[in-house]
Formats: C-alpha cells, structure tokens, sequence
C-alpha cells in the first residue's frame, strides 16, 4: 500500500515506504494456531455432553476474544505502522483509531545510525537511530533491511548537505 500522496507536499516524493518487520506478527500468528487447535480440541472433548452446545458458544467466544485481542489487534497495528523516506523528511505514522506520528526534515538530521543483534541480522531488520537537532535521538525499531534504510538516509543526508 502506497503513501497517500496527498499527504506530501508540493514537490515531495516518496523514496522509500515500509511496515516494520514481519517479526512482529510471528507471535500473533502463535496465538492463532494455538487458540483455534486448543478450542477444536476442546470442542471434541465436550461433544457428547449434553451441554456440549452451550460449551461450544463458550469456546467461540472466548477464543474469538483472544484471537481478536492477541492477533488481529497486532496485525491492524502492524499494518497502519508507516515508516516514509521522501525527498525532504522522514515520516512515521502509527495507530488505528489514534494516529501519532513524526517528521523529520532531512535538512535536520545530524547522524543515522543502525544496530542489529545476531536474529536480526538473520531475519534482515534492526533498529535505526536518527540524530537531529531535537534533544535525544529517535529510535525505530523492527526497520526491514536496515542497514539499506541507513545507507539511503545517509546518502539522501549527504545530498541534502550540498
């Protein structure tokens, strides 16, 4: 899904668009494996009582609370994480309901920094640490192919100083 251009401003185009890393929904998906093979289980084991209907609702719901709760939640979240490189600033853009986000002019950043630990490096993600002109620097987190983020910030950073 493409950033809505309307949302940029004269001149300004999209370089780069991701969502954090897939990482994050592995989890989720745990849950969901799990919630639906436990109440299919428990389902099986209350079919010959004679309040195996009302069990089942019971079931239902509270596997349908669990799974919204634990992995549909996640999901919507990780898909309405946003993080943008345009030509002029880095944007990140996150919630559903409420939305908070960030920008930073590119003519403010100062340093771009990465870091990943040996899994991340494995699963090709990291954390990206911008430096600016604010007082601490801003961290993201779970960035996909970090380290191309922060070679392309760098380089957009270096061209934005000429």
């Amino acid at each position: 899904m493409a950033y809505p251009d309307d949302l940029l401003v004269e001149g300004e185009e999209v370089i780069m668009h991701k969502h954090p890393h897939w990482k994050m929904l592995v989890l989720p998906v745990l849950v969901f494996l799990v919630t639906i093979g436990l109440a299919v289980y428990a389902a099986a084991l209350i079919r010959d009582l004679s309040w195996a209907a009302y069990g089942w609702l019971g079931l239902a719901v509270v596997g349908a609370v669990i799974i919204v709760w634990f992995a549909v939640t996640p999901l919507v979240r990780w898909r309405t994480t946003h993080f943008v490189v345009t030509t002029r600033r880095v944007l990140v853009r996150e919630g559903v309901f409420s939305r908070q986000g960030i920008d930073i002019p590119m003519s403010r950043i100062n340093s771009v920094q990465f870091r990943h630990t040996i899994v991340e490096r494995l699963l090709g993600c990291g954390t990206l640490v911008i430096e600016s002109a604010s007082d601490e620097p801003l961290e993201f987190d779970d960035v996909p192919g970090v380290e191309k983020v922060h070679a392309m910030l760098y380089n957009e950073v270096a061209d934005d100083d000429r």
